[in-house]
């Protein structure tokens, strides 16, 4: 990375101007193209496998991070993510058939649109900086939107890598990188965008969805969460805690869908325990400190609060401990604590403490987990299957891995999102393009069903009426009583041996419908 430019934050006067050129290149109708949304694509792809060497040392600057983990968890995802679309993309905009239409509507080819919602603004995070900035980059070149990317400024290494790369590959008119903080996003949020995405905490995801609602932009908003895991007495004490424990250790607890506490059945408690500690050694047999493996906190602030964090709790530490604020190292850190209240569990921690809360049975921990946090980002049940499928019917969040640790949201093409405090709106393989995609109704009348239409004309007729009925209503197959009454219906409802304006209304509906469908296929053969 040393022949990159050093890292200059963007002028603010500069971020008006910015702005406006990806809305006019949107409105040059280029970026709708399926050729042109590829071409973006395909040159995003060979810039980042071009640059890997400089990725990876970025990652390792910011977060100390191995190659080996951000390649994992970060760009052999993305390049996979681009390849999905890629392939996938022609499929994704295809017109959609409407679901369920009456055989009179069928005759207007009511039928869904995709349009690109226009010029977006994706504002990353620092904790996967590439994952969660060129992921819903990526959703947006797919659905044919033009682009701002702001970095988080606490990641300015990959920031740096990812500027370069952009305005390497991409249509520079089209896709633009702001540097910054505070003040550029700021003026950035000034600005009327078609959409916003944003990945980060609930204080500025807020702060965000207010300043959105002031000019109707709406917003997809990735926030974190007091996300539980729940270890019943019928679970693997060996494999809950290897798997529990391996979420705390990536990117040194910094992820947003790592379990924030741990309420175990007193009755396998000391079993978790104990595997818990062998875990510990069998991941780190020289001590977290000695790891290569283990990466560092991103800044002092953000070690600070962890240290405050501990430091506030009433819990007793059983593993881990140390710290060292002059290399931002904080050791996994195991503490059992005595109430739901105890700031390990209140406040989001995004670092590597383990808070351990005893619980008496199932209910108990549900009822926890819901006081906690009524909505967290994700879930971790640990048990039977009556057990878990218990938790799950009881419970809310956005996401939920059973028996392990964030495995729905390691699947590209599983849509990831929040619920409520946790955030809205999702992405990830075909959720990122319909995330930036607006799915636009369309139906086309045409000529010849203008005799069936003067039912809509005034002056308006208890004749009239009586045709609508007949076209339109249906009859419910259950009874006063909420019971179903089964069949019937279809005969019903075509009208086939009424009497009178009914019975021909609805036939001439079928009629219609029937012409349409022969229209259509013909004109599918190339006969009309």
């Amino acid at each position: 990375m040393d022949d990159l430019p050093p890292l200059t934050y963007t002028p603010v006067d500069d971020i008006p101007a910015i702005h406006q050129r990806i809305v006019n290149k949107f409105h040059t109708h280029e970026t709708r193209t399926l050729a042109y949304r590829l071409k973006q694509l395909r040159q995003l792809y060979w810039g980042l496998k071009d640059e890997e060497p400089a990725l990876l040392e970025a990652a390792k600057l910011d977060l100390g991070k191995s190659a080996y983990e951000t390649y994992l968890t970060e760009l052999g995802w993305e390049l996979n993510d681009i390849l999905f679309m890629c392939k996938n993309l022609e499929r994704f905009m295809k017109d959609e058939k409407a679901e369920d239409t009456s055989l009179m509507n069928l005759a207007m080819g009511p039928r869904i649109r995709k349009d690109p919602l226009g010029a977006v603004l994706v504002i990353g995070a620092y904790n996967f900086p590439f994952m969660l900035s060129l992921g819903p980059l990526v959703g947006a070149i797919a659905a044919g939107c033009t682009a701002v990317l702001k970095p988080s400024e606490n990641a300015p290494n990959a920031a740096r890598i990812m500027q370069h790369i952009i305005t390497q590959s991409l249509d520079p008119e089209a896709y633009q990188v702001v540097q910054g903080g505070v003040p550029e996003t700021t003026a950035l949020l000034e600005r009327k965008w078609d959409k916003i995405f944003y990945t980060g905490g609930l204080g500025v995801g807020t702060i965000i969805a207010k300043k959105a609602a002031e000019t109707l932009t709406p917003v997809a908003l990735e926030l974190g969460g007091r996300n539980p895991a729940i270890v019943t007495a019928s679970a693997d004490p060996r494999l809950a805690a290897r798997r529990l424990l391996w979420a705390k250790l990536v990117n040194a607890g910094q992820v947003c869908v790592s379990q924030n506490y741990i309420l175990v059945d007193r009755a396998i408690l000391p079993a978790f325990l104990q595997q818990l500690e062998t875990a510990l050694h069998d991941f780190q047999p020289k001590g977290a400190q000695a790891s290569e493996d283990y990466g560092r906190i991103i800044n002092e602030r953000q070690w600070q609060r962890l240290q405050d964090m501990l430091d506030s709790t009433s819990g007793k530490i059983l593993f881990g401990g140390k710290t060292d604020k002059a290399t931002l190292f904080f050791e996994p850190t195991v503490v059992q604590v005595d109430s739901a209240d105890d700031p390990l569990l209140k406040d989001e921690s995004f670092g590597p403490l383990i808070p351990i809360l005893p619980v008496r049975d199932l209910d108990e921990a549900i009822r926890t987990a819901n006081h906690v946090h009524a909505t967290p980002l994700a879930l971790y049940p640990f048990g039977s299957a009556t057990d878990t499928a218990k938790i799950l019917a009881q419970t809310r969040s956005g996401g939920a891995s059973i028996n392990d640790a964030f495995f729905h949201a390691s699947i590209p093409t599983l849509a990831f999102g929040g619920v409520g405090d946790s955030g809205s709106g999702a992405y990830r393989g075909r959720a990122s393009f319909e995330c930036f995609t607006h799915r636009r109704s369309i139906t086309r009348t045409p000529g010849w069903v203008e005799g069936l239409l003067e039912v809509r004309y005034p002056p308006y007729t208890p004749a009239k009426l009586k045709k609508v009925r007949g076209m339109m209503d249906t009859k419910p197959d259950f009874d006063r009583a909420g019971r179903s009454t089964g069949g019937g219906v279809v005969w019903w409802v075509l009208g086939l041996g009424g009497k009178g304006g009914v019975g021909r209304g609805v036939r001439w509906a079928v009629l219609a419908a029937v012409v349409a469908v022969v229209v259509r296929f013909w004109r599918g053969r190339g006969m009309m």
